[in-house]
């Protein structure tokens, strides 16, 4: 469960369209109120999603080779093989159009001017749900009668919000600074963010689909 969770919540905390969405909510009037806003509402929903899988589990990981356990491989195993679906369209919709997306710059636009109450709705729709997704039925293994258990969910949690966190530490504490470079940051992500999620997308949707198939035969 650790190495699984370590890989999605990486790929969380990478994934281009939360970190571009991010980065623009920070270049608007208040940008680091509405960050911090962005960050709070964007943990609570996370921890939501594992506080109902855990609610639904008990807490106690479901036995080896039991309806549960082979209903959650079967789960991930679908959910592996759709980010690896997506991030094949992704590369064959770049090849065809022959550039970046240009969804960042309408974003871009709608972002200009938001409230906290904008900024606190767009986190939970800005996560990557498939990811999030594979996170939960990970967690559905989660044993909460070992202490190490909460440490592993507290880590993911913090690991898949830390480019998030970076990044608003960073503009709070040096701002002129963190403007320019992130400024930098958000070209780059527009003209490398179909590569990035066909990467991020790929490596995740097959490491899930090699996990699940070995739990499932095994």
């Amino acid at each position: 469960m650790v190495l699984d969770l370590v890989l999605i919540g990486l790929a969380i905390a990478v994934f281009p369209l939360s970190v571009t969405a991010f980065v623009l909510v920070l270049s608007t009037e208040g940008g680091i109120g509405k960050g911090l806003v962005f960050i709070l509402s964007w943990l609570a929903c996370f921890v939501a999603v594992l506080a109902a899988v855990l609610l639904t589990t008990g807490g106690k990981p479901p036995a080896s080779d039991s309806p549960p356990s082979t209903a959650s491989s079967a789960v991930k195993l679908a959910l592996g093989v759709g980010l690896v679906g997506y991030g094949w369209y992704r590369h064959v919709r770049r090849r065809r159009t022959g550039g970046p997306s240009a969804s960042s710059g309408g974003l871009t636009a709608r972002l200009d001017r938001i409230s906290l109450g904008t900024a606190a709705g767009l986190a939970p729709l800005l996560q990557p749900w498939g990811l999030v997704a594979a996170g939960a039925a990970t967690v559905v293994d989660a044993d909460l009668s070992e202490t190490s258990t909460y440490l592993v969910l507290f880590a993911y949690c913090v690991l898949a919000t830390s480019s998030l966190l970076a990044i608003e530490v960073y503009s709070t504490f040096a701002p002129r600074s963190a403007h320019a470079r992130l400024q930098k940051l958000h070209v780059w992500l527009r003209t490398h963010q179909d590569q990035a999620i066909v990467s991020v997308t790929l490596v995740v949707g097959l490491f899930l689909v090699g996990r699940s198939i070995h739990q499932l035969v095994s």
